[in-house]
Parts: structure tokens; sequence; C-alpha cells
């Protein structure tokens, strides 16, 4: 683990869930492509694999084991209430990291006050960040991709909407302002839109690192008609919450519910 004691750390939140062989993946790739000084928080949402086990086993960790799952958002909150870092990072289980993946997003934050959360780029996100149709076939094969697409995008990035949960960065500093994930969206889905409105709400760039290459594995299609059922639930969850009736409003509502109110947009975590 980078050890620069001058360099600012970041605290990469990680939740499982099973998926051992993904988890062990993605841990691997962290350790083989950061140069950035971090610490790793683990939030393990009741596996019965070995995951749990095997995350007790990594140095220089914290791990908590949840006997009951809490879903994305309660873990979310879980690993910011411990987070040491003035950088936070979400990271799925089931990706690959690349090549100063952290550097890269750690830097749009540095020289840019304006942006409150970097996403990078991927084969399986929202459409604002999607690369449709990569090339690749294997892992050794999507990094050569990854080193390709992020030299000849360096430097480069653009403004969305709003971000995908499956990779996130953002300062310390904007959970003191917006509070943490909120959790009517238990299991999972549009806390990440939720949370990327209300840093907006507090007059934030969401930032696209068009030079962060980042690879999701995604769930697999049994598991997506499941998840399509509790993404179409927790829609409308999003939809009530903010007064709404479809995306098409998103851009009035933000202009409509500045500034920043801390008793209505502040998440407790």
């Amino acid at each position: 683990m980078y050890s620069d004691k001058d360099a600012l750390l970041t605290s990469i939140i990680i939740l499982t869930q099973n998926g051992f062989q993904h988890t062990k993946r993605c841990i691997q790739s962290i350790s083989d492509h950061t140069e950035a000084r971090y610490e790793l928080i683990c939030i393990d949402n009741g596996s019965s694999d070995g995951t749990s086990e095997y995350l007790k086993t990594l140095p220089n960790s914290t791990v908590i084991v949840n006997e009951i799952n809490t879903g994305f958002p309660g873990g979310c909150n879980q690993g910011f209430s411990m987070a040491k870092g003035e950088y936070i990072v979400i990271l799925n289980n089931d990706t690959v990291v690349t090549k100063k993946w952290l550097s890269k997003l750690i830097k749009w934050l540095e020289i840019d006050d304006k942006i409150g959360i970097v996403g990078p780029r991927s084969n399986f996100v929202l459409p604002e960040q999607m690369i449709h149709q990569v090339p690749y076939h294997t892992i050794d094969e999507m990094h050569i991709f990854a080193d390709k697409w992020m030299e000849k995008n360096k430097e480069q990035g653009f403004t969305a909407p709003y971000l995908s949960g499956f990779c996130m960065a953002f300062k310390k500093e904007l959970l003191l302002k917006i509070g943490g994930m909120d959790e009517r969206f238990y299991p999972g889905y549009f806390e990440d839109i939720d949370f990327s409105i209300r840093a907006r709400i507090a007059a934030k760039k969401l930032w696209v690192a068009n030079d962060v290459y980042i690879h999701h594995h995604g769930s697999s299609s049994f598991k997506r008609l499941k998840q399509n059922k509790i993404l179409n639930v927790n829609r409308e969850k999003f939809l009530k919450k903010w007064r709404i009736t479809n995306f098409d409003q998103l851009e009035e509502l933000i202009k409509l519910e500045q500034p920043l109110n801390i008793e209505r947009h502040y998440i407790p975590f």
C-alpha cells in the first residue's frame, strides 16, 4: 500500500454480499494499480461464500460484517462514518480498476473546486458514462484497451446530470455539507442519483473523467430481472421524494431547490 505521508488519504469503500471471486479480483486490482495513498473499508452484508473470511485477512483494512443486509445506501453510510480520508471513493466489488485510476480521479477534485463528484468511464454503467461495444474479451485485453483509451483522452472530461454509484470519488467535506446516502432507497438503486442531485443543489458540478476507465462486470440476466423490480420501485420513491413526474424535470428541480437547505437536503450518516 502506498505510504507517502505527505499525500492526502483516500478512503475506498467497498460493499460485498457474496461474489467472492469478483471481490478478490477487485481488491487485487486496487493493490496492483493504485499509487495514491489509501485505506480500504469493506462492508460485508451477510455473505455466505467465504467473502467475509477473505476480507478479514487483508492487511491495513477495516472490515465490518453485518449479520443482516443493510443494503447499498446503509452500507455506504457505515463506511462514511468510519472514513479517515480527505477523499472518499465508493467502488463496486465487481469492478477491475486500471493504471493510476485513483490519482486521476482525485486530480479532478483538486484542480476544480466546483467539481463535487467524479466518476469514470466504463462498459456497464449509466449512459452518460458508458463506452459502448468495448473491444476486449479478457482482463488482459481490457488493460490494453484502458491504457490506450486513457492516453487518447488524457486530461479530458465533461459534466453529467448525475453519476453512477458503481464508482464515485468526492471530498469528505461534501459529506459534511449534504450528508450520506438516503436509506429509503434500500436495498439499492437511485440512492446514487439522489446523492448526485443533492450535490448539484449544493452548487457542485458532477464530472465524468474521460481519462479514467474502469471495468464493471455487472449483473447476469437472471439477476437483472430481479433487480429491475427493485429499480422500478425505487424510481417511484425518487420521483415522489422530489415531487416530480419524470427525469426531464431534474434541471428545473435543482434550480427550484437551491440554495441547499440542511433540514430538507442533508441525510445523516
